[in-house]
């Protein structure tokens, strides 16, 4: 099985079978839902995420376009992976927060990086199917 799958199974398996930490058990937003809240959450993923994710979220960013990826597993694609039963906000939250170093993936931790209401920002422009910035800023 290549790695990136194993990678992925892995962290899916750790959260059917086990959930995630207390700590972000039940979590749900923290910022209002609107066109402000989308807004911010492009310009935190552009900064934050888009440089792997690519900038609609389908994996397309810098590793992608290397000649040999240098991101193990291969990013996410997020586009596809938030309308999966799965991406529920509080694995969403806790795959963010925490990155993916218990896995082996090299998926930064954004808990020093981030506050929660930024994580819940990018979260939401998720959510809303990665609109270009100018249509959240009508």
């Amino acid at each position: 099985m290549p790695k990136g799958m194993a990678v992925r199974l892995l962290c899916h398996t750790t959260f059917t079978q086990l959930g995630v930490a207390k700590a972000y058990q039940g979590a749900h937003s923290t910022v209002p839902a609107g066109k402000e809240t989308i807004a911010a959450g492009v310009k935190l993923y552009t900064a934050q995420c888009a440089s792997c994710h690519g900038k609609d979220g389908m994996g397309e960013g810098a590793p992608a376009r290397s000649v040999a990826p240098s991101v193990t597993p291969s990013p996410a694609l997020l586009a596809y992976m938030i309308s999966r039963p799965i991406a529920v906000d509080e694995y969403l939250l806790w795959a963010i927060t925490g990155g993916g170093a218990q896995y082996d993936s090299e998926m930064p931790a954004f808990n020093e990086k981030l506050n929660r209401d930024e994580i819940w920002r990018i979260i939401a422009y998720m959510r809303a199917g990665f609109p270009e910035p100018t249509a959240t800023a009508k």
